[in-house]
């Protein structure tokens, strides 16, 4: 019997083997990592963090790759991100995905992963017919402390809310806060939790996950390459990780490595620093230079000195000129040429070249860079594939590929410099063909909410930084432009915008552009979730058209909206109806403020002039029908929400507004046929359900007005509101005692609920609780001195009480 033959390797392993084999030097770098795995967690010696740092082309990847095979040696469970992934879910779910690639899944989190995108796309779909949400408003601090959250978080696309298409009242209307905007428009209480904080809901399961599976492998290794991208979004999130009670416990075999060019941030890493193993990079030594040339066969002495001075030590240049060294009397031979000095054949040295211009590009892309034909003897397909065989060409996560940096910047330099004309036709082309992924990716996407799409918005800033290239100073206000839009979203949407320009004008050595890029970066990375500073950069230095900086001035009025800033908001509003009369935005934006302030009439002017400009505009006609229904002049209300409704019949809101107006002037049945319609067209219009179950207690339907509330606690949980209607559902079927209880609940959510205190007074008044009555009374007069009706049954009471006794 023969023995058994040894199992094959596939070519892949063949290939990999010979790469690793070809590894040279980070010997010391190597053996401390490998040591790492030889201590026992509990040893005083062991590091749970690595963090390898260095200049770029100076390794850190490659060794990064080792670094995760040699994990694998010790058994490990590996996974690894860069900075494709720039957000916390993003990189959870990379991780769970290479997990699973290895037999481990994280069932749990991939499931919460899917709840969170499914969320999120409801969420963003749902948005824009909140503008018109009717009810009381919110108090600045409320409001401040909503949205901030929800920028901070980065979980819902704001760019309406901040260019004046929603009321941003709306995200803070009650006591639920955040959870008000998000309650009536996702399934699942867990995913109004989602969207408000994804990474306080995520991680948590991402670390349980992790200790089950530590369970069953010897150790875990985590890594996070082009760290100095993504630290911005990342750094806390990793420390706090770190810190004992913040998620859960991380299993004790676990070791993280983090791969950028600049030191860990001291803020958020200096007392965790005894975890971390620091290990800078510097470029090779001579001997490891010499040991890598040797082991490519570059021998001979004056071959091996020219490669040492034209690559510096960097090991990706000296990779590069070991696989092409030339000739050694080249001593005036540019970088460029010394990469691609051994290829002899035309088409591909310019094809190599030409794909140095896109920062990322596949085979669609290389057709377009080098203008290359799909057939023939250099067809497209052949040289996307040889390209990979070049030692500088890398493919991310994200299935595109790249030249290193410290590679692609002398090539751009050639041809910058080389071909002005070529320079700009080719970045031309490419700028055509990213604008046609970008208008493909447009389809069936609401114009408001672009630059929230990730397709859209990364084919828009390649467009943008092409056209940076091929005239910086003609492209630069359109780039601007852009980023007033951005300004009004999350922070790393705007973050990869400033970098757009930063590496624009590194690319094409223009400083206007590379300042521009740096301190637009600054502004945004130092002052968080808040736009203001990067607005503030633009309106003072940026050569804007009236039309821009109008709306500049009112992406910041929004801002300093919700932050509470009243007067900062107004004065920016009114600035930007100077600048530009004819801003509808910043005539509603206007009106939506001063609406806040009470200043009703005023609002109501700012309105006329908002529909004298954009006639048909649905949202001003729907907000000019809520100032006349919160001043109470509910039967013009009633005719300008008609037409709200004329405008737009697929719309929610404008029907769940005049239900409630039909039910103030007492029109039931025509009211509980609006709030019908209203949630047959959007389910989860969870303050819809709470308004209708009023109509169906006045109708006699208890039941129906009871399951109304059921359904909008389960939508959105936790509202004093809904609490307090079920009070009332209670004290009007007789049933006091219940509805006292139910009005407690509310006060205990929000103690500063006027109405609620108003209605357990009538509530303790049929229990026979006259003081009760009174001191709840007195309580909602304390906190709305404006409150007629409680002031009327205060009076009423008091004569009550003195009668009695």
């Amino acid at each position: 019997m023969h023995p058994p033959s040894p199992r094959r390797l596939s070519l892949q392993q063949i290939v990999e083997g010979q790469r690793r084999a070809a590894f040279v030097g980070r010997q010391a770098e190597l053996g401390l990592y490998r040591a790492n795995f030889a201590l026992p967690p509990e040893d005083p010696r062991h590091r749970f963090v690595f963090h390898v740092r260095g200049n770029a082309g100076v390794g850190k990847t490659s060794l990064v790759r080792e670094w995760r095979e040699a994990a694998g040696e010790f058994g490990a469970l590996t996974a690894s991100v860069d900075e494709s992934a720039d957000s916390v879910p993003d990189v959870l779910a990379d991780f769970a995905a290479q997990f699973a690639e290895q037999g481990r899944p994280l069932k749990a989190l991939d499931r919460l992963l899917t709840t969170y995108r499914r969320a999120r796309h409801d969420a963003a779909g749902r948005l824009a017919a909140d503008s018109g949400t009717p009810g009381g408003s919110p108090s600045p601090g409320a409001l401040a402390a909503a949205q901030a959250g929800l920028i901070a978080a980065g979980a819902i696309p704001v760019v309406g809310a901040l260019a004046g298409g929603i009321d941003p009242a709306v995200v803070a209307r009650g006591a639920g806060g955040l959870r008000a905007v998000f309650g009536g428009r996702v399934r699942q209480q867990e995913e109004a939790l989602l969207l408000a904080e994804p990474m306080r809901i995520l991680t948590p399961v991402f670390v349980a996950e992790l200790d089950r599976v530590a369970d069953t492998v010897p150790w875990i290794a985590l890594f996070l390459d082009t760290y100095e991208r993504t630290a911005p979004q990342l750094d806390r999130w990793l420390a706090d990780l770190l810190t004992p009670g913040r998620y859960g416990d991380l299993p004790a075999n676990l070791v993280l490595t983090l791969a950028g060019q600049r030191r860990l941030d001291p803020v958020h890493w200096g007392d965790r620093s005894r975890l971390v193993a620091d290990v800078p990079l510097g470029p090779f030594t001579e001997a490891e230079s010499r040991q890598l040339l040797h082991g490519r066969g570059v021998v001979t002495e004056s071959v091996v000195r020219e490669v040492l001075r034209l690559s510096g030590g960097l090991p990706v240049l000296v990779s590069t000129l070991a696989a092409n060294p030339g000739a050694a009397g080249e001593a005036n031979a540019t970088a460029v040429e010394r990469f691609l000095a051994g290829e002899s054949d035309p088409a591909r040295r310019a094809a190599a070249l030409a794909c140095a211009l896109p920062r990322r590009f596949d085979e669609d892309l290389v057709a377009v860079a080098v203008a290359a034909p799909r057939n023939g003897p250099h067809a497209v397909p052949d040289l996307y594939d040889w390209l990979h065989e070049l030692p500088f060409v890398a493919e991310r996560h994200s299935g595109h590929s790249r030249y290193h940096a410290v590679v692609r910047a002398p090539m751009l330099r050639l041809q910058r410099t080389g071909s002005p004309r070529r320079w700009k036709a080719a970045h031309d082309r490419l700028a055509e063909a990213f604008a046609a992924r970008r208008d493909a990716a447009a389809e069936g996407i609401d114009p408001e909410r672009l630059w929230a799409e990730q397709p859209w918005r990364r084919a828009a800033l390649d467009v943008l930084y092409h056209r940076l290239c091929a005239r910086p100073r003609t492209a630069l206000p359109e780039a601007l432009r852009a980023g007033i839009e951005l300004c009004g979203q999350a922070p790393s949407r705007a973050r990869h915008w400033a970098r757009t320009l930063a590496e624009a004008g590194e690319d094409t050595d223009n400083a206007v552009l590379r300042d521009w890029g740096r301190d637009l970066l600054a502004a945004i990375t130092d002052h968080g979730p808040r736009p203001t500073a990067a607005l503030g950069l633009l309106l003072t230095r940026a050569e804007l058209t009236d039309t821009d900086r109008a709306a500049a001035l009112v992406v910041r009025a929004w801002d300093r909206f919700r932050a509470g800033e009243l007067d900062a908001a107004l004065s920016d509003h009114g600035r930007a109806i100077a600048v530009d009369p004819r801003s509808e935005r910043a005539h509603q934006g206007r009106a939506v403020i001063l609406r806040s302030l009470g200043r009703y009439e005023e609002a109501l002017a700012d309105l006329d002039r908002a529909e004298e400009i954009a006639p048909a505009w649905a949202w001003a006609v729907r907000e000019r029908g809520e100032t006349y229904r919160r001043m109470g002049r509910l039967e013009e209300a009633l005719t300008v929400l008609d037409r709200a409704h004329a405008l737009d019949p697929s719309d929610a809101v404008p029907l769940g507004s005049r239900g409630l107006v039909r039910h103030v002037l007492g029109r039931h049945e025509e009211a509980l046929d609006d709030f019908d319609r209203a949630i047959a067209l959007w389910p989860e219009y969870a303050w819809a359900l709470v308004r209708r179950s009023r109509v169906r207690t006045v109708l006699g339907d208890p039941v129906g007005a009871l399951a109304d509330l059921d359904r909008a606690e389960e939508l959105s949980p936790g509202l004093a509101g809904t609490e307090g209607e079920r009070g009332e559902v209670y004290r009007a079927t007789g049933r006091p005692e219940e509805a006292v209880a139910c009005y407690d609940r509310a006060l205990a959510l929000d103690p500063d609920y006027a109405w609620a205190h108003g209605s357990r007074a009538i509530a303790h008044e049929a229990l026979g609780r006259i003081p009760e009555a009174l001191a709840d009374l007195d309580r909602a007069l304390e906190l709305d001195p404006d409150y007629a009706w409680a002031r009327a049954q205060r009076e009423r009471l008091g004569v009550r009480a003195g009668t009695e006794s």
